[in-house]
């Protein structure tokens, strides 16, 4: 969960989108600011179609996958917005927990 009052720093020169995670706080780091600080760092692709948005969270590099546009809209549920704001993979989420009993 992203935790509230988080700052989030957009880059403003786009990036190669093959890079993961790791390699993302590595550009943060160059540009001289601390990647393990919280925030939120934003990065686009060459064609403003997509982003992606990587912070640490305190035990490792998480990123949030975002739905890119074939014509320029995407479609979600409400569901599916909330596990993209959580940083849940919204395109296949994963149920983790299941009652034991009823009543």
């Amino acid at each position: 969960m992203i935790p509230a009052g988080v700052k989030v720093f957009l880059a403003s020169h786009p990036i190669d989108f093959r890079k993961g995670p790791d390699s993302l706080l590595s550009l943060v780091r160059d540009a001289g600011s601390d990647p393990f600080n919280g925030s939120l760092y934003v990065f686009r692709a060459k064609r403003a179609d997509r982003v992606k948005i990587v912070w640490w969270d305190g035990s490792g590099a998480a990123s949030i996958p975002w739905p890119s546009a074939d014509d320029g809209t995407v479609v979600i549920t409400p569901a599916q917005l909330g596990y993209l704001l959580e940083g849940i993979d919204w395109r296949m989420p994963q149920k983790t927990w299941r009652p034991t009993s009823a009543g």
